[in-house]
């Protein structure tokens, strides 16, 4: 039996409505430091609300794939619907191209994404204001535009130059601003394999300590301690940081997400403190589209 015949004879589900699957808030107390690296082959015995969300049918020739319900109830600690998490629409990850593999699958050792890369980026949450500058050319960010979210302009020329050697095929982006004054931005980078993103994530962009790169707007950014790592799928490889206090008239929240053959650039900003739950429900959302 193929794999696509396998995913055709499961029984369809609903999908969901992505604000009833929150992530964690962040606890007062500083938990274990954040994993860099993981296996992505590994499938832990351990109940995760991110283990019950794929259900894969086949449509035709081609294979769509959605997220499935999972209820603040299964998981003990989960965020209630009061705690300022965003009402994000119905997320439905598009067709694959008939015989295409999905980015995980044991034969995709490329971790190549088959899908339109300008559709599994994250849509707006309801209400919020899109980014205009971040639409693109029919889609497609130009790296510059990228490049502005870092301070320093020598470390852009270095970014940009890395971008180049590791091959960088496009951009897809997307940015919002909610009614609060959250400025989102999320960008997906394509490279060729996963064994690339792998090493320009680890070897060059996100460290232990802190990311490579300083963001504009901030002077100092440390491993996000509170981020829920239940919140992520073991695909994914991820740093997450934030900027402690004292920051300035903003803070800023990223997170770098290895997702096969895309790095998912991950920024959230805020006048007088970015908060942490709509920032982890945004991060959790996109990896699952990624996955």
């Amino acid at each position: 039996m193929t794999e696509q015949t396998a995913q055709a004879e499961q029984p369809a589900q609903p999908p969901i409505t992505p604000e009833d699957v929150p992530p964690v808030a962040e606890p007062a107390a500083a938990a274990a430091p954040p994993t860099v690296r993981k296996d992505r082959r590994v499938l832990r015995g351990v109940l995760r609300w991110t283990a019950a969300v794929a259900v894969f049918a086949a449509v035709g020739s081609a294979t769509a794939y959605g997220v499935t319900r999972m209820e603040r109830t299964d998981v003990p600690g989960l965020a209630t619907r009061t705690d300022g998490r965003w009402a994000y629409p119905e997320l439905t990850m598009p067709a694959l191209p008939e015989g295409s593999p999905r980015p995980f699958a044991q034969s995709n050792p490329a971790g190549a994404h088959y899908a339109d890369l300008r559709e599994l980026v994250l849509p707006a949450p309801e209400g919020a204001k899109p980014d205009k500058a971040l639409r693109g050319k029919d889609g497609w960010l130009a790296t510059d535009e990228l490049l502005k979210e870092y301070r320093d302009a020598s470390e852009q020329g270095e970014l940009r130059q890395l971008f180049v050697d590791y091959g960088l095929r496009h951009i897809a982006a997307r940015g919002w601003t909610t009614s609060d004054g959250t400025h989102t931005r999320i960008y997906l980078l394509q490279f060729d394999t996963a064994a690339v993103v792998d090493e320009l994530r680890n070897s060059h962009l996100a460290s232990y300590s802190g990311p490579a790169y300083v963001v504009r707007g901030t002077d100092q950014s440390v491993p996000d301690e509170g981020f829920p790592a239940e919140a992520l799928s073991d695909d994914l490889d991820y740093s997450v940081y934030v900027e402690p206090e004292p920051y300035g008239a903003e803070q800023a929240r990223q997170a770098y997400l290895g997702a096969g053959d895309v790095l998912a650039v991950v920024l959230q900003s805020r006048k007088g403190g970015a908060a942490a739950v709509p920032f982890q429900q945004t991060v959790a959302l996109q990896g699952r589209l990624l996955g």
